[in-house]
């Protein structure tokens, strides 16, 4: 059995992480010792290095409670986990795509800019006036 620091350690993942993916229902309720502390098993060991590395792919937590749901019941045809996988693809890919327009105005507007007084610098001119981009990377407001 594993204290929670332990399990954070294991994994890499925060402590308050982990009672957060508890709280919503991603890992079981701890097991608890007389004294209240949180008991691990490695079940939940494995469970949580599987979400962790679900995160660290950009799943969302929907997706992952569902490959979860899959992976808990091996019989199942992995189909769904190919549509879950493909439409992370995709969104990375989208995402991807966006960078690179980003990347692409970027260089240019540096590129552009000579280094001379603020009001002739190129980089705000075009941050000022979108219509002087080339590319369209409107990005959804974080």
């Amino acid at each position: 059995m594993l204290t929670i620091g332990a399990l954070a350690k294991r994994t890499g993942t925060k402590v308050n992480t982990i009672r957060y993916y508890e709280e919503i229902g991603m890992m079981p309720e701890a097991e608890r010792t007389e004294g209240g502390q949180r008991r691990y098993s490695h079940d939940d060991l494995d469970r949580l290095a599987f979400i962790r590395h679900a995160r660290q792919l950009g799943f969302p937590l929907d997706d992952i409670r569902g490959l979860l749901d899959l992976s808990e019941h091996p019989e199942k045809p992995c189909a769904e986990a190919d549509v879950i996988a493909t439409r992370q693809l995709k969104l990375i890919e989208q995402r991807i795509a966006r960078l690179e327009a980003l990347r692409t105005e970027l260089s240019r507007m540096v590129e552009q800019c000579h280094g001379g007084p603020a009001g002739e610098c190129r980089v705000i001119e075009v941050l000022r006036d979108h219509s002087e981009c080339l590319t369209d990377h409107d990005m959804p407001d974080v």
